[in-house]
């Protein structure tokens, strides 16, 4: 599929525009998206082939949730796939440090690539199993977009947050069944409706944190 991806420019700024975000952040998001799409036709990197479509379900989607990474050190992107949500929270929040966790050799390739051309100084890829994963300190936050369930998610990743850290965890409608099967010493601290340009779909940020005794 040919697309014009600067066509795109107009809807993505308004989009932009509905999240509060500066029109700026247009050119660099852009870039990601044209790469993506370029790769996604030999790699198939996501399900998602349209890059219109792309523009809403994929960037737009995981910049709903950058309020809530502003003020954060550091933030770990669990199973990100082609880097859905942490390259476009990176490009978007400059003084975050992203580590995108994925064990799918194509798609980190893909990520390594992108951080190098994207001229992300701010991102690194790590290559791995989220539970072998094992960096030198632990996190402010962890995210998983489309990943797991909660009690998987702190299953596989919990590990990596600080006594302080945080799950933020993106789902469509609040899943009450997920949030009951939390294993003990974990709890929900706020659920955020978002509201996405563009997606008519329910979507939710649930913040997960450790629990006090």
């Amino acid at each position: 599929m040919t697309v014009d991806i600067a066509a795109l420019r107009p809807e993505l700024e308004a989009g932009l525009a509905q999240l509060s975000q500066e029109p700026a952040l247009a050119g660099p998001l852009l870039d990601y998206l044209a790469l993506l799409a370029r790769w996604n036709a030999t790699y198939n990197l996501t399900a998602i082939r349209d890059p219109r479509e792309m523009l809403a379900k994929h960037l737009l989607d995981s910049l709903a949730m950058q309020p809530f990474v502003r003020g954060l050190a550091t933030l770990a992107d669990l199973g990100t796939g082609p880097g859905l949500p942490g390259i476009p929270l990176a490009i978007a929040t400059p003084g975050l440090q992203v580590t995108l966790v994925e064990s799918n050799g194509k798609k980190a390739r893909f990520l390594r690539e992108a951080v190098r051309q994207l001229k992300l100084g701010n991102v690194q890829v790590a290559e791995s199993r989220i539970e072998a994963f094992q960096p030198g300190a632990t996190f402010d936050a962890i995210t998983a977009r489309a990943l797991a369930t909660l009690p998987l998610i702190l299953d596989l990743g919990g590990h990596l947050l600080g006594d302080d850290g945080r799950l933020l965890a993106m789902k469509g409608v609040v899943p009450d069944d997920e949030i009951a099967a939390l294993p003990p010493g974990w709890g929900v601290a706020a659920i955020h409706p978002l509201r996405v340009p563009g997606l008519a779909a329910e979507r939710h940020l649930l913040e997960i944190v450790r629990t006090r005794a």
